[in-house]
């Protein structure tokens, strides 16, 4: 009897220390991001699509309005030495073998030279308008998908909120297996839809702001080439 008691304490501790030690022991379910697309459900294509659509947007426009900025700390000496000393060609030239928006205006303008000053100004506004027009290019598109991501997010989230009220119909049971599939589709339909729309809307405001420093410069090298039309030194 003393042998069974001593074997029963020994034997109870370490069944009491197994017990505590199996849920750490317990495997962990992990979860990829593919299986996380999957349990988005269909609506999950259209945001992807949109997602490529504004990553392939910014970078594109992003490109195009640094091409468009770079014009060169020294176009506008050169032009003004050219112009002051009656070297109309030669600023043409200049002007042709710069690929920038400023150049294309200024170009536009020594076109003009002999017209009217009204008449140079706004064949230089046209050419600046147009360039502002090439650098918004698909913008308004980028704008559209920030919009438009969170809004297929939000129909995600009916179409999961549809399949819960399904599953419960089907296994008239409200056990969270039940309604899981359809808290998944909603949750992560509306989570990829939402932040689909943030990248794209911050993508669009950075591209605005860039334009806008572009076009700032534009209008300074566009006063400064009708200041030095009206310089007092002689433009032949």
């Amino acid at each position: 009897m003393i042998l069974t008691s001593i074997l029963l304490q020994i034997v109870q501790p370490a069944d009491s220390a197994a017990n505590l030690t199996a849920p750490a022991q317990k495997a962990v379910e992990t979860m990829t991001f593919l299986d996380l697309a999957m349990k988005g459900g269909p609506i999950l294509i259209p945001i992807a699509i949109l997602s490529l659509m504004a990553v392939y947007i910014f970078f594109e426009r992003l490109l195009t309005i640094q091409k468009f900025s770079k014009t060169g700390s020294n176009f506008m000496n050169q032009i003004r030495d050219n112009v002051h000393h009656g070297n109309i060609e030669a600023a043409k030239v200049l002007c042709r073998n710069t690929n920038s928006p400023v150049a294309r205006m200024v170009q536009k303008g020594l076109m003009r030279l002999g017209k009217p000053v009204h008449d140079i100004e706004g064949a230089i506004e046209n050419v600046g308008k147009l360039e502002v027009y090439n650098m918004e290019k698909n913008l308004g598109l980028l704008s559209s998908i920030a919009g438009l991501a969170p809004m297929f997010g939000f129909l995600g989230t009916i179409f999961g909120v549809i399949k819960i009220f399904y599953e419960i119909h089907m296994e008239n049971s409200l056990e969270i297996g039940t309604i899981s599939g359809g808290l998944y589709m909603k949750m992560i339909a509306s989570a990829a839809g939402l932040l689909v729309g943030i990248i794209a809307y911050a993508g669009y405001q950075y591209l605005i702001h860039r334009i806008d420093r572009v076009v700032h410069q534009m209008e300074l090298n566009a006063v400064e080439f009708m200041d030095l039309l009206e310089d007092p030194v002689k433009v032949h």
